[in-house]
């Protein structure tokens, strides 16, 4: 079997989609899934438990879900704020199908699906939500975040979930000494089980 990552833009192993039963937004439902890709059999720990967190997104505006995988972020994002846009970004091809075929099974038309060079440069985002890619290294994760977080609108808040032993702690340091402390306020603002979940706001 071919080594490979959930972060590779295209996965070596076979394509076999199969079928899933989760909840998204209160509701189970049936998604598709397939290996080489991010927790293909489940609702990660930490990605639930950024959901609960779900209250605070916006209504509207442009929303995004950084690492989407096979969507579950994506998919609560836009049924809770359905008059949004949700951007579902991930380098990883087959993620992006299986999000939207996702959309498509859930009826949900406010999702766009792209990778992070195909998202319009003049786009920032009201929310942005991710369970980041921790395991890509620290020079692409950092790289990926200073990408981002600026890209944040005025009053815009980031949800970021890390777990504690993967360095959660430490990555709040590092952005609170690289984002300009006149533009962003950083916090943890849960630990829940062995995750931090840790806000980015940009001032108005």
């Amino acid at each position: 079997m071919p080594t490979e990552h959930y972060f590779s833009e295209t996965p070596g192993s076979q394509y076999k989609p199969k079928e899933i039963i989760v909840e998204i937004e209160g509701q189970e439902v049936s998604v598709l899934t397939a290996g080489g890709i991010f927790s293909p059999d489940r609702i990660d720990q930490g990605t639930a438990v950024l959901l609960t967190h779900l209250d605070s997104a916006p209504p509207a505006g442009n929303l995004l879900d950084l690492g989407c995988g096979w969507g579950p972020i994506a998919l609560s994002l836009a049924k809770h704020s359905p008059k949004s846009t949700v951007w579902a970004v991930d380098v990883n091809e087959r993620s992006l199908e299986l999000t939207k075929k996702n959309a498509e099974r859930l009826g949900l038309t406010n999702i766009i699906t792209a990778k992070p060079e195909d998202v319009p440069e003049d786009v920032s985002f009201q929310g942005i939500w991710s369970n980041p890619p921790i395991r890509v290294g620290k020079a692409v994760l950092h790289e990926m975040l200073l990408h981002w977080m600026p890209r944040l609108a005025p009053r815009g808040e980031s949800y970021l979930v890390v777990q504690k032993n993967l360095g959660a702690d430490s990555l709040l340091r590092w952005l609170d000494a690289e984002l300009p402390r006149t533009e962003f306020v950083i916090r943890r603002i849960d630990t829940s089980k062995t995750f931090r979940v840790i806000l980015v706001k940009r001032a108005a």
